[in-house]
């Protein structure tokens, strides 16, 4: 690989930003096609389908066979809320090769013996978030039914490119929360990128099967197509 490619490529990793390094295998010729890039390349439906997989391999268009070597972020779950429900999601998350971030001020709850593994900030998310930063492979997860700290974490994600954004409560839980982020400023297409009621519709009653269907509903929204963002 060419210096100067590689170099290129590690800006992009460091940055936490998806690249495919394109080989003609026919003429061993290279090129990189950053994140900012991959909508307008002529390869493009090819290396959105490759990214989804988070795997590198061979496609063919044309009559030319090319080699994608894909290099995208570790996904991570960022969750406001040290409650039963997040307790049951981390290993479960451990498991899909997801990251996970337990955000919650209440040290009673946000402690290591509760979350071992993970990465735990008992602090607001406010000044939590930006130790994290959110980004295209970040999905964020409300949990504790408190405004004070749900929304903060809400707003950020909002913001943010969060490739997911959920938050847990009934329907007319959420209607409120609409209320209060639609006085904070956010308009009704940027409110629909929440996922509420949280997780897949498959009855779910306990925290375990709450965080199992929370997950199904994030590893869908990572491996499914994107939606761009308004």
């Amino acid at each position: 690989m060419d210096l100067s490619l590689l170099s290129a490529l590690n800006v992009e990793r460091a940055a936490r930003r998806a690249a495919v390094l394109v080989t003609d295998i026919g003429s061993g010729a290279q090129r990189l096609v950053g994140e900012a890039d991959l909508a307008t390349d002529p390869l493009a439906d090819l290396l959105d389908k490759q990214l989804r997989t988070g795997k590198s391999g061979t496609v063919e268009t044309e009559g030319t066979r090319y080699f994608l070597t894909v290099q995208v972020p570790p996904p991570r779950v960022v969750v406001t809320g040290a409650v039963h429900i997040s307790q049951a999601m981390a290993p479960m998350a451990k498991l899909l090769d997801l990251d996970v971030a337990i955000i919650d001020p209440r040290t009673a709850f946000a402690t290591p013996e509760r979350f071992p593994d993970v990465t735990l900030l008992p602090e607001w998310p406010d000044e939590a978030i930006k130790q994290l930063g959110l980004d295209s492979y970040t999905a964020f997860v409300a949990l504790t039914h408190d405004p004070k700290i749900d929304d903060p974490g809400l707003e950020a994600a909002l913001r943010s490119d969060c490739f997911y954004i959920g938050a847990l409560g009934s329907r007319k839980t959420h209607g409120r929360r609409i209320e209060r982020l639609t006085a904070a400023g956010f308009d009704e297409a940027t409110l629909a990128r929440i996922h509420a009621p949280i997780g897949l519709d498959i009855g779910a009653v306990s925290p375990s099967e709450i965080a199992l269907a929370i997950l199904g509903e994030i590893v869908m929204t990572l491996r499914g197509p994107r939606r761009a963002l308004s």
